[in-house]
């Protein structure tokens, strides 16, 4: 018997106003795929990781890389801070749609109260042509309250024009860590869950890992939940309501564990993927070819 899929938010699910609904049209039907999935390719490393992140495909530090990769690889749009948008996306204008990021940091300082500061607006993202707005909220910090004041300004903001927000809804600070750690059931749940309630329209989330020692140090009931992978995503994605969520690939890993996780995250609901470091750290036909089998696989889903 074929296995069922679970059904996911379609964009007429979402109550949006015209800009947005618009934006988001055009990310999930006129590009990329074409069939209600996203598929966008980051290209924010450089400021949050530094230059070692370029190290393995050379080639890759410069942003045309990317841009060529994601127009001839059928993404649905590309992420970038707002010095390479200024610099590169005017020769791509049209072909690739802009996802703007409107905050960053480097990794340099810990990440115990992790802050990510405004680097952007919504009226640059509106000036330079973007279908949506990036923002990097840090669930957890103890910073959160900074973070989720300046949030709340961006998000007025992107009200006003008709902008969409992606939140990169990460877990950090101390405190996570000592509930089990960024990446446990507990802390990715719950990012899910505040990036929805402080009105994200599309959230990129980061698969749980299960960490037997770590994991009883989470609030119960999660210090007693022993879930299979599936299980574990479907409530990631459960937590995220009517917001659409993205999967992201972190780093690298081999083509079919990372195709493992793309047939797993659309089984149970996700929208599509972010994946950065896993496509264009590979020299470029093989990153385009990689490419291929991930939009096959959105294919397969459509809304």
């Amino acid at each position: 018997m074929e296995k069922a899929v679970a059904r996911r938010p379609r964009l007429a699910d979402l109550d949006l106003p015209t800009g947005k609904r618009t934006r988001l049209y055009r990310l999930l039907y006129r590009y990329g795929p074409g069939n209600g999935t996203l598929m966008v390719l980051p290209i924010d490393q450089g400021l949050e990781h530094g230059p070692r992140d370029f190290f393995p495909n050379p080639p890759s530090a410069n942003p045309e890389f990317q841009l060529r990769l994601a127009r001839e690889g059928g993404f649905s749009g590309i992420a970038l801070h707002i010095g390479l948008a200024e610099r590169y996306m005017r020769a791509w204008a049209g072909e690739v749609p802009l996802v703007l990021k409107l905050n960053g940091k480097t990794d340099i300082p810990p990440d115990d109260e992790a802050f990510s500061p405004q680097t952007a607006s919504v009226g640059d993202a509106v000036r330079l042509g973007a279908d949506a707005i990036g923002y990097t909220l840090y669930v957890g910090s103890p910073a959160q309250d900074r973070d989720i004041l300046q949030f709340a300004r961006i998000r007025e903001e992107a009200e006003r024009f008709g902008m969409p927000i992606i939140v990169w809804a990460y877990p950090r600070g101390a405190p996570m860590q000592a509930k089990g750690g960024r990446d446990s059931q507990y802390a990715v749940e719950y990012a899910a869950r505040v990036a929805h309630e402080l009105g994200a329209d599309v959230i990129k989330l980061n698969m749980p890992k299960r960490n037997p020692e770590r994991d009883t140090l989470s609030p119960a009931p999660y210090n007693q939940l022993e879930l299979g992978e599936e299980e574990s995503l479907a409530r990631v994605v459960e937590a995220a309501g009517r917001s659409l969520v993205i999967i992201s690939g972190g780093e690298k890993v081999d083509d079919e564990r990372l195709l493992h996780r793309v047939g797993v995250a659309l089984s149970v609901g996700a929208t599509g993927f972010i994946f950065g470091r896993n496509i264009w750290q590979r020299p470029f036909d093989d990153a385009l070819a990689l490419s291929q089998r991930i939009r096959n696989a959105l294919l397969r889903y459509p809304a």
